[in-house]
């Protein structure tokens, strides 16, 4: 089962507020959340997988490595 991270916690791991984050995320900047729920106001988590990927993906690019097409 993936590991789920809270969208206060991914934010604080990375430095941003959590509006940021899911800004981010809308635009597609950022892994999308999924929804613990059914309704407008559920809760949503990250996958913690997709969260390490992405921060992978931005070491590469500091470091000069190509991009493996996560955003």
């Amino acid at each position: 089962m993936p590991r789920l991270l809270s969208k206060r916690d991914v934010a604080a791991q990375l430095g941003f507020h959590p509006e940021s984050l899911m800004r981010l995320a809308r635009e597609g900047k950022f892994p999308k959340p999924i929804k613990t729920g059914g309704s407008e106001n559920s809760a949503v988590r990250f996958v913690a997988d997709e969260v390490d990927a992405w921060i992978s993906a931005r070491m590469g690019e500091r470091d000069g490595a190509p991009s493996l097409g996560v955003p």
